[in-house]
């Protein structure tokens, strides 16, 4: 999983990342338009970016800014960040129009009895553009430091799942299996980091 690195302050408005695409479904099925997503960081933070050039159906109580459960059940960018010595992981959450959620796991879909204060700590970010989506998450590096030692050797994935009621599920990694989980922190790819051109 690459992770592009930058010098300088990464800001919302102003971001210029490289997009990684995602062209099928778990199966290996075509998806047209393909999603895209850039995952960077600056010296303060993790950006998550997630976009696609197509109409989005969104959760109806979700709303930019808003920590909304349940997004999964309509379009919505996934995150997976796992620390492969604890098998703990965290999970976050991005609607097209911004509103989010997040959790940590103890290990596959068993979530940690203390959560830590993702409120006090994540920002999201949506873009208007008419017929796209375009949203963002950043996230403080120190916090995913203290919650999942976040650095080298550390495993991530970007999913996506689109097509509420009749869904389909994308993964940036190849995962095992013939039915849909994303739950596989073990699978995950270690983050590689590449600067920015």
């Amino acid at each position: 999983m690459k992770l592009f690195m930058s010098k300088d302050p990464l800001k919302w408005g102003e971001l210029d990342l490289p997009l990684l695409g995602i062209g099928s479904d778990w199966s290996g099925k075509p998806l047209l338009p393909p999603l895209a997503f850039s995952l960077a960081a600056d010296a303060e933070n993790l950006w998550f970016v997630a976009t696609r050039q197509a109409e989005a159906c969104v959760h109806p109580d979700a709303f930019l800014g808003s920590f909304t459960p349940e997004l999964w059940k309509y379009d919505t960018a996934e995150l997976f960040i796992a620390d492969d010595k604890t098998g703990r992981y965290l999970e976050f959450n991005l609607a097209p129009n911004g509103a989010w959620w997040a959790a940590e796991f103890s290990s596959p879909r068993v979530a940690s009895v203390t959560q830590p204060d993702f409120k006090s700590n994540v920002t999201s970010h949506s873009g208007d553009e008419s017929g796209q989506w375009l949203a963002a998450l950043s996230i403080p590096l120190a916090f995913l430091r203290d919650t999942v030692d976040f650095g080298t050797g550390t495993k991530a994935n970007a999913t996506f799942i689109l097509g509420s009621p009749e869904q389909t599920f994308h993964s940036a990694a190849k995962l095992p299996g013939a039915e849909p989980d994303f739950h596989q922190p073990s699978a995950f790819p270690i983050l590689s980091t590449y600067p920015i051109p």
